[in-house]
């Protein structure tokens, strides 16, 4: 893990029951299951802000995965309730690094910590975009603003 950030307390939280098809022969979670659960919660953190990750790509930008960091602290067994939090960390450029915490919602013990860092590919050709487009550019700017402690 590169970057170990302190939970904010606006962090989006994301909750998911972990059903057969998740876990391995023990009830376990299988672990590339958390990945999955960080796209949903990194998409409905933005729903939640009135932003269609869909409209991104249709504006012409993908948003590939350029580095994914899990630690894997506790493991999460079938039955129980996964809870995802996350938040985007500021930035000064065009990678979008996103930072997550892993609990198991009845103890609140931490399962998992991770950090996805995404960066905009231009479709047509494809290469990296050096500025944001808009509404992305925008929209960012809006949930910065909202995330920070006085937003």
């Amino acid at each position: 893990m590169k970057v170990k950030e302190k939970v904010p307390e606006q962090a989006f939280e994301y909750r998911v029951r972990v059903q057969p098809h998740h876990t391995d022969y023990g009830g376990v979670v299988w672990h590339g299951n958390y990945v999955a659960w960080l796209e949903a919660a990194r998409v409905e953190w933005l729903r939640s802000h009135h932003i269609e990750f869909a409209d991104w790509v249709k504006s012409g930008v993908d948003l590939p995965v350029v580095d994914l960091s899990i630690q894997y602290r506790q493991p999460l067994t079938l039955g129980a309730i996964a809870l995802i939090k996350c938040w985007l960390l500021p930035s000064k450029n065009v990678r979008l690094v996103w930072q997550y915490e892993i609990l198991n919602a009845d103890t609140q013990e931490r399962c998992a910590s991770a950090q996805v860092t995404l960066v905009p590919i231009q479709q047509q050709p494809r290469k990296i975009l050096r500025r944001l487009p808009e509404p992305m550019q925008s929209d960012l700017a809006r949930l910065m603003a909202s995330s920070s402690p006085s937003g």
